[in-house]
């Protein structure tokens, strides 16, 4: 199959699959979810639904069961939306790539606090220096 097409096929999944987990499912335990991507095999048969999950540890736990136990509606769904010849069979897959970039702007900020806090005392000494 044309990589065109997957990749059309990918980007529609994950629009529906976002609007199926924000309007349809009515499991209490899904709380704030993020679909960051979809990742189809070639022929289409099966799918990898990239998440991104927000909320303390425990609620983290309880919104991944609650999409676990809602994948057969969340795929039923998909077949009735996306006209294929194989409805896919999904999985879902914690994506910390918004974790990571969080963690690494935390790092850049400190660095940057630090080069200042160095920065300070060099400058207010040369200040001192020329009076």
């Amino acid at each position: 199959m044309s990589q065109l097409r997957v990749e059309k096929v990918q980007e529609l999944m994950k629009q529906e699959i976002s609007e199926i987990i924000l309007r349809e499912l009515k499991d209490p335990r899904i709380g704030f979810v993020t679909v960051t991507s979809v990742e189809c095999t070639g022929d289409l048969r099966e799918a990898k639904i990239y998440v991104s999950l927000m909320g303390s540890e425990q609620q983290v736990k309880d919104c991944w069961a609650g999409l676990q136990s809602s994948l057969g509606f969340i795929r039923r769904e998909i077949g009735k939306r996306i006209r294929l010849r194989f409805t896919p069979e999904l999985s879902f897959v914690v994506d910390k790539s918004l974790d990571y970039s969080a963690h690494i702007q935390e790092l850049l900020l400190k660095i940057e606090a630090e080069d200042k806090a160095k920065n300070a005392p060099e400058t207010d000494n040369v200040k001192k220096e020329e009076h």
